[in-house]
């Protein structure tokens, strides 16, 4: 499949890797160290682009006026219990199948070579370590990894917005760091939608019992991080 060039024009790959790296920070678990850190991210997320800026900004107001409590509750009904918000990105490939073994362990490897080590129990696939590897550890390989598992990023991004979850914002930052979805990408989500992950005798229920959003509710990223 043809990929469009790296990024968006109206944005630089410093302010990429800004907001990937905001992006990381707040789809991890919610807790204090996330909210003592919050003057430091708007400082961050204010210069950048609007297209990145509005959606980090708006998920940063929503931590400042929900109780850390009602957070940390939320995250886990969230990205916990729905499989369509799962945020370990191999999940959507490769399900809960021997496959993913090994798709993880070359997430593994990408990571080494770049130096960056994982904390213990941390999967690589996780979404926020992707968006960490990608601003912090290697750009190109981060975008293309990104690329690569596009159509459950933005599967994660719709079934996000069809729950008016907040998190949506953070997923259409992210969507914003990349070029439109293409035709092979929204097909793709669909089928997952419609079929859920590979699954082996012990696999998964498909998420063909699920409601989704039909072709149409596939919106590319906004125009401002159009390539």
């Amino acid at each position: 499949m043809r990929r469009r060039p790296f990024a968006a024009p109206s944005a630089t790959p410093a302010e990429l890797a800004t907001a990937r790296q905001a992006a990381s920070l707040l789809l991890g678990y919610p807790d204090e160290e996330l909210l003592a850190r919050l003057p430091l991210l708007r400082a961050a997320v204010a210069p950048l682009p609007p297209a990145l800026a509005g959606p980090l900004g708006r998920f940063l107001d929503h931590l400042e006026t929900t109780p850390l409590a009602q957070l940390q509750t939320d995250y886990v009904d969230t990205f916990d219990l729905r499989r369509r918000c799962c945020l370990y990105l191999t999940y959507f490939t490769h399900g809960d199948t021997r496959k993913r073994g090994m798709a993880l362990l070359q997430f593994k490897h990408l990571y080494s070579r770049a130096g960056m080590t994982l904390a213990d129990g941390e999967l690589p696939d996780h979404l926020a370590v992707v968006l960490e590897f990608a601003a912090l550890g290697d750009a190109v390989r981060g975008e293309r990894l990104l690329q690569e598992y596009r159509p459950g990023l933005e599967l994660v991004r719709v079934a996000l917005e069809e729950r008016a979850s907040p998190w949506a914002s953070v997923l259409h930052a992210v969507s914003a760091t990349l070029p439109p979805v293409d035709a092979a990408d929204r097909e793709a989500v669909l089928r997952l939608a419609q079929q859920g992950p590979p699954a082996e005798d012990v696999g998964l229920d498909p998420y063909g019992a699920l409601p989704f959003a039909p072709p149409e509710f596939i919106p590319q990223p906004a125009s401002g991080a159009s390539p």
